[in-house]
């Protein structure tokens, strides 16, 4: 199950063409077996021709009679050059006339007989019978090597094995471009589905899918259609709990802070005091801007779900904006907020902008020590080719005690804080962020801060730029 789906379909398909091919050089080596068997009728037909090609010698008697072979037998000779012979032996075995290296075992009967022998790294079929003749009784014997089957072993590779080889690549390769032609749907939609985002579960369109894939596809789109409506069940439920606590806690923070300002100071009072009024008042404060957070999450959560429009942003006038919101925070704390901004446009949502933005200036200003620096900036990126797209940025940059590396990907998750860390945070500021920076397809960049490595914080976010002629002043 390891191989791929095109590799088993090769391997099915050619499995049963490498059993076919080794049928075929069985059946191959039984056609040769069975064209030696009939060598014996053959030779045993031969025998009475070659004893009639054996006459007496009109010499002295007692001479070595002559050999006149029969044209049939001549043929068969000329035919197998090398591999076919013949001998005439007397009554004895001794040997008279024909090929000397011919021998056997010698017929004891007038029956022919048949024994199989080896010379030179041949096998030959030898055909002997003892025959009565004008010269007296003769023993004649014919010699065929020709048998296919010590043949087939050396024309094995060219009759067989070759062509064999030929068809099984030759069909390989067109298995295989036909497979992958056949499968090109399936690696598109495989593709399709690895270049969703983790977020993205919209439903795949049937209509691009081939039929056979189709109750697949459709089961896996009823699973998105559940685990979409478990996720939106979810982000609605904090939203819905973020909002109905934003009513009471603002009426409660509005309460705590009418009973500081109106507390006693003095000595041995019997109403609360004005230490743990201030607690309560810290309290309340951190509890409603957790419900403000969670309900900025969930709306930036479905942005990641749901497309909408993209506009064009006017970075410079949001970074004024949330510069002027933080101001008196970071004046009450002694720090320096200042503003570095360059006219650019973005292609993004304003208000998740302007989310993402002073969730990163409330940050920098709560964990910057007393007297420290906070700076907003946005401007627009040299491009580094010049076929590339216009990009601008946003970015935050504190002197605080920064991030290690090893804890930026941490300080992006939900409700994680880092360890030691002062101040009152819920640990929502970055993820909040984060979540923001996704919709607009991008990231967070987090490192430090330009000239004090390693301390303080840069948090950058590059959009990309909306074109001059749609952009808006």
């Amino acid at each position: 199950m390891k191989l791929g789906l095109q590799h088993r379909l090769l391997l099915l398909l050619l499995l049963p063409l490498g059993i076919f091919a080794l049928a075929g050089i069985y059946l191959d080596y039984r056609s040769a077996g069975n064209a030696a068997l009939r060598k014996d009728p053959q030779l045993q037909h031969l025998l009475p021709l070659l004893a009639d090609s054996v006459l007496p010698s009109a010499a002295a008697p007692g001479s070595l009679p002559v050999l006149l072979l029969a044209p049939e037998l001549d043929a068969f000779i000329k035919a197998r050059v090398g591999m076919a012979g013949v001998r005439v032996s007397d009554s004895a075995g001794n040997y008279l006339i024909g090929e000397p290296w011919i021998a056997g075992v010698l017929p004891a009967t007038l029956e022919p007989e048949f024994v199989s022998t080896e010379f030179a790294g041949v096998t030959y079929r030898i055909g002997s019978q003892r025959v009565a003749t004008g010269s007296g009784e003769l023993i004649l014997q014919i010699a065929d090597g020709s048998d296919s089957r010590q043949q087939w072993l050396s024309s094995l590779w060219l009759r067989v094995l070759l062509p064999d080889l030929l068809l099984l690549l030759t069909t390989g390769f067109a298995v295989k471009w036909a497979v992958a032609r056949a499968l090109r749907p399936l690696i598109a939609l495989k593709e399709a589905v690895e270049r969703r985002s983790p977020r993205d579960l919209s439903a795949i369109d049937l209509l691009s899918t081939p039929a056979e894939v189709q109750p697949l596809v459709s089961a896996l789109n009823r699973l998105f259609g559940l685990v979409n409506d478990q996720a939106e069940g979810q982000r609605r439920f904090v939203a819905d709990a973020a909002h109905q606590l934003r009513t009471p806690l603002a009426g409660l923070q509005a309460q705590v802070e009418a009973w500081t300002q109106a507390a006693s100071l003095s000595a041995g009072a019997v109403t609360l005091t004005s230490d743990k009024l201030l607690k309560l008042r810290g309290a309340t404060r951190r509890t409603s801007q957790l419900a403000n957070q969670l309900l900025a999450l969930s709306r930036a959560d479905s942005f990641t779900h749901v497309a909408q429009a993209m506009q064009a942003v006017d970075l410079k006038k949001l970074c004024e904006s949330v510069l002027y919101r933080h101001l008196d925070a970071a004046t009450d704390k002694g720090l320096d907020l200042g503003l570095e901004a360059l006219p650019a446009q973005a292609r993004g949502y304003e208000w998740l902008l302007a989310e993402l933005l002073s969730n990163l200036a409330d940050n920098a200003v709560k964990y910057t020590a007393i007297g420290g620096c906070v700076t907003i900036r946005c401007g627009v990126l040299p491009a580094l080719l010049p076929a590339e797209p216009s990009r601008v940025f946003l970015e935050v940059e504190d002197d605080g005690p920064g991030l290690e590396p090893a804890e930026r990907p941490l300080a992006l998750q939900r409700f994680y804080r880092v360890h030691g860390t002062a101040g009152d945070g819920n640990g929502l500021g970055l993820a909040i962020a984060d979540e923001i920076a996704r919709a607009h397809q991008s990231q967070l960049e987090l490192d430090y801060a330009r000239s004090l490595a390693p301390r303080g914080l840069r948090v950058r976010l590059v959009l990309q730029a909306q074109p001059a002629a749609q952009s808006t002043s």
